[in-house]
């Protein structure tokens, strides 16, 4: 690959730091250590599965997301995959059934593939999924949840299968989460940390930052309230408007710039949380990681997209592999082309030059 840095060299980086942040953070928890003891292990030999991976032409991202439903029972405003018409309020036909995830999953772990992203809709309205996901160790799978359905059940599983963390969606205090997310939902995934922490499970939770809760989601107090909660880990999303309306909620260079100042910061004097941003810093990763660089995604359908973002697909999973999806035609055009480079508005590029990837999609070949 014509990289201007050592790709390869950045993800696995990457990896080894956010495991190494993840032991500082469970120092205090025997179980949860040792889990992560195991998986550094686990990280080390799917790095040398993705350099061998390399050297025979292949390039493969330390991280796959994985939208494994189109169902939710949310309505949050500005959802992206609302407006991608790729969640529903009802389970759709022909979506891939358990067995195909778990096909999925044990490829990517055979890639080297090292976290799953579970996402959706609501992903835990798929327990055969997520029970699936728990029987392969090697795999960290991060669960975004809107929180609302973490019954009993899901308790028992997580509290075994420690590979699998929830990551609820929060947006700050009551007033910022209900306005987007519907009355009387902050309270609710409040009262699911609660749990989580009474049971000892390891849990994160996931920020949509825009202009308007940007100072509210770093401040101390906010993160104070989630660590006094046993929150782990936090993950600042940048807003993708998905309409004219709401570009102005976008966060800038300028927002970028205290994001990751702060950030640094945090990491430096608060080490018993750990703090990842997506997309991050793209002009130190050489452009947008998506279409394979950093990661890609999977649908609930099987099609392979760049990322959630950029719904494009002119592959599936379901009668292909994902080797395959990774030497789409789609994925290469937009990683030789220089599509994910470049100056833009929002969290993504491929949003932002949507008639170009279209463009790219209708070629003739």
């Amino acid at each position: 690959m014509d990289e201007q840095f050592d790709l390869q060299k950045y993800l696995s980086d990457g990896v080894e730091q956010i495991v190494k942040d993840a032991l500082k953070a469970t120092l205090k928890d025997p179980r949860e250590s040792a889990f992560l003891v195991r998986f550094a292990a686990a990280c080390a030999a799917a790095d040398r599965r993705r350099e061998s991976n390399e050297a025979q032409g292949l390039h493969v991202p330390s991280y796959l997301i994985a939208s494994i439903t189109s169902s939710c029972n949310l309505h949050c405003e500005g959802c992206y995959s609302r407006a991608n018409n790729a969640t529903v309020d009802c389970e759709p036909s022909k979506q891939l059934t358990g067995d195909e995830w778990l096909k999925i999953f044990r490829e990517a772990e055979d890639l080297g593939v090292s976290f799953i992203l579970l996402a959706g809709g609501e992903p835990m309205l798929r327990w055969d999924v997520i029970e699936a996901a728990g029987t392969l160790r090697n795999i960290m799978f991060p669960v975004f949840t809107n929180g609302t359905f973490l019954t009993a059940k899901h308790l028992d599983l997580l509290d075994r299968s420690r590979n699998i963390v929830p990551v609820i969606s929060i947006e700050g205090g009551r007033e910022e989460t209900d306005a987007r997310r519907g009355e009387g939902v902050y309270d609710t995934v409040l009262a699911k940390m609660n749990q989580l922490h009474e049971r000892g499970i390891i849990y994160g939770v996931s920020v949509t930052v825009t202009k308007e809760n940007l100072e509210e989601v770093f401040s101390d107090a906010f993160l104070d309230t989630m660590r006094s909660r046993g929150c782990k880990a936090v993950f600042y999303i940048e807003f993708v408007p998905v309409s004219e309306e709401g570009a102005h909620l976008a966060p800038d260079d300028a927002d970028r710039a205290f994001m990751t100042a702060r950030i640094d910061a945090l990491r430096s004097s608060k080490q018993d949380m750990i703090y990842i941003s997506f997309p991050g810093d793209e002009k130190s990763s050489g452009g947008c990681l998506a279409a394979g660089r950093g990661f890609f995604h999977i649908n609930s359908h099987g099609g392979a997209e760049p990322c959630p973002f950029s719904p494009y697909s002119d592959i599936n999973v379901r009668e292909t592999s994902l080797r395959e999806a990774l030497n789409s035609r789609l994925f290469t055009t937009l990683r030789s082309e220089d599509v994910l480079s470049g100056e833009h508005i929002g969290g993504c590029v491929l949003y932002e030059k949507r008639d170009q990837v279209e463009a790219i999609l209708n070629r003739e070949i």
